[in-house]
């Protein structure tokens, strides 16, 4: 782990690194506090130690600015001071303090215990974004979510409303899911609901709004798209999935596919909601399955 160090004594910088090499981190010794924000920005710190007395970082109010800074992870700050009184023993921001002149005991617990407190943050920080990624994401297929979708979707429909361009919404639904449910075992509709899912990643833009809506319905957000080509797009979809060859453990060959239904709206006003757009495509998806499946049907909004 890397340390940055803010300390002009240089009988305390030598004790100071000697301490940390004793723990496998490397010291970056800074002459300023200014020096500590690249390094910081770029993720590269969550450990410092600093001299409140001598070095800048009181009287240019380092840490009151970087707890400020939202954008950094946590830091944190070992101070060392000499001074005695209880408003100097816990200066604003700082996460430990340390009394001077530094005894190479204390120096090593105060290490310690910042290490520990460190792995603690950084693994209850990967926790909160394992977290987040579960309820954002479906567990099978790594897709958004249907309410993940939702709100991503509705930040698009914002967005084509403020930029005047067209939007549409692409509903899809594997037309024999049921039937070979039924006929091979819930683990093989599993595994074609992921190689639809990936398929439909595959044949649409990198940066499209895509997610599974329930069971074996999904949804894509399209902005600046309209009518024939979301159909276009819905098109290639389709094709990618039919160019898949899909089969059980007996190696028989498993005859996947897709309806489409595509609900496009050219202007976006002010009383433009996401939910009946959703309603329209998938609407539109059912006419297409009650025709015959393995089709699309476009429906103007």
């Amino acid at each position: 782990m890397n340390t940055l160090v803010l300390e002009p004594d240089l009988k305390d910088r030598a004790l100071i690194e000697q301490t940390l090499k004793h723990y496998g981190h490397q010291a970056i010794f800074i002459d300023t506090s200014e020096q500590a924000w690249l390094p910081i920005q770029r993720g590269e710190i969550n450990f410092m130690i600093a001299d409140w007395d001598t070095s800048d970082a009181r009287t240019l109010q380092f840490i009151p600015r970087l707890r400020a800074a939202k954008s950094f992870g946590h830091v944190y700050i070992l101070l060392l001071t000499a001074k005695g009184g209880d408003e100097d023993l816990a200066p604003s921001g700082a996460d430990d303090v340390l009394r001077k002149p530094l005894i190479l005991q204390e120096l090593k617990t105060r290490i310690a215990l910042g290490e520990r407190m460190t792995s603690m943050a950084n693994t209850l920080a990967e926790a909160r974004d394992q977290l987040d990624n579960m309820a954002m994401y479906d567990s099978l297929t790594g897709m958004l979510n249907r309410s993940a979708f939702y709100r991503q979707a509705q930040g698009e429909l914002e967005r084509a409303r403020r930029t005047s361009h067209p939007f549409s919404i692409i509903a899809l639904d594997i037309d024999n899911f049921k039937a070979l449910n039924e006929e091979y075992g819930p683990e093989i509709g599993d595994d074609v609901l992921r190689i639809v899912s990936q398929s439909i990643r595959e044949n649409s833009r990198p940066y499209d709004c895509i997610g599974r809506w329930t069971g074996d319905e999904f949804m894509i957000a399209l902005v600046g798209v309209i009518g024939s080509d979301a159909e276009k797009l819905t098109e290639r979809i389709m094709t990618g999935i039919r160019s898949i060859k899909i089969t059980d453990k007996k190696d028989n060959h498993l005859n996947v596919r897709l309806s489409g239904g595509v609900a496009a709206i050219s202007h976006i006003g002010t009383s433009t909601e996401m939910e009946p757009i959703i309603q329209q495509a998938r609407q539109a998806m059912a006419r297409a399955k009650e025709a015959g499946g393995n089709r699309i049907f476009l429906a103007y909004v």
